[in-house]
Order: C-alpha cells, then structure tokens, then sequence
C-alpha cells in the first residue's frame, strides 16, 4: 500500500515547503480584495504563510504578496490581516 501524498506550498514569509494544512492562505478575489483563508476554499488567486505573525511580517516587509498578487496592498490590510491570524492562533 503506498502513502498518501502530502501537497506542499512555499511560506511566502520564510520561504520554506511546508504541508498545506500547516499553512494560511491568503487570497485576492476578482473584485481585487486580499484577505486570509483560514478554510482554503475561498475562489481567486492564492498564496500561503506560516500560522506564525513573524512570517506575515517578513512577507510584509519584503512585498512578496504585492509580487504574488501583482498590486499595490494598502497597509490597513496588512493591519486586518495580522488582527486576524492573532485572533485565530
């Protein structure tokens, strides 16, 4: 019997493959909103971080959602989504 295969995804933040469910998506719709998938179901482009705010912080720092996502992120979204991976860790 083989073992299941694990999906791996890149932490935006660190860098590092992890498996999926250890990691929060965050996603840009089609209006152009970004926000956090703690389901993984949400429609629209994807990309992942750590469960950890210093990995949010490093993604914050070095614009790799902004190049993920190809836009401008305004800081208060950066704001709600730190607020909300603190409320749910």
């Amino acid at each position: 019997m083989q073992a299941k295969r694990v999906p791996l995804r890149m932490c935006t933040g660190c860098g590092e493959m992890k498996p999926k469910k250890e990691l929060v998506r965050v996603v840009k719709n089609k209006e152009g909103e970004i926000s956090l998938d703690v389901t993984g179901r949400k429609p629209g482009r994807g990309a992942y971080v750590c469960k950890s705010l210093d990995c949010l912080k490093k993604a914050r720092k070095a614009r790799r959602f902004e190049r993920a996502f190809s836009c401008q992120i305004p800081a208060e979204v950066y704001d709600t989504m730190e607020r909300e991976m603190s409320e749910n860790a």
